[in-house]
């Protein structure tokens, strides 16, 4: 895979660099945005191949961000992998609703499994767009 490009987008500084370091010494590009506004800015100039979204984040909060990028025709298809604290299951079904790829909670999940998860939803996007 060249080098997928994916977007952080995490308001908690220690998590966004845990993750970007896990997902860089995978060979993905890691871009990061630590607020909402900042996040669809990114989203809109640098076109990432997949984002990771918090949902609780200052300003907008991940499913506004969420529901921007899935009504934009030019942004629409980039996968979206939610990654929360948010576990309830009203969040989880609103993420998914509004087309999130997956909705991971934080306290489930293992750092460890990231890029799996990731290269997943690369793939299946692939394979979507063949």
């Amino acid at each position: 895979m060249n080098q997928a490009k994916i977007l952080i987008i995490e308001d908690d500084k220690f998590l966004l660099k845990l993750y970007g370091d896990k997902l860089k010494r995978e060979g993905f590009q890691v871009l990061v945005s630590v607020t909402g506004e900042e996040g669809v800015n990114k989203i809109s100039t640098e076109k990432p191949d997949l984002v990771i979204l918090d949902l609780i984040l200052p300003g907008k909060n991940g499913f506004e961000i969420l529901y921007e990028i899935k009504n934009n025709p030019k942004t629409r298809k980039i996968p979206v992998i939610i990654l929360s604290n948010l576990g309830q299951e009203s969040d989880i079904q609103k993420g998914k609703e509004l087309g999130a790829a997956d909705y991971i909670v934080k306290t489930d999940f293992l750092i460890n499994d990231l890029a799996g998860v990731v290269k997943e939803h690369l793939l299946k996007t692939k394979k979507k767009l063949k």
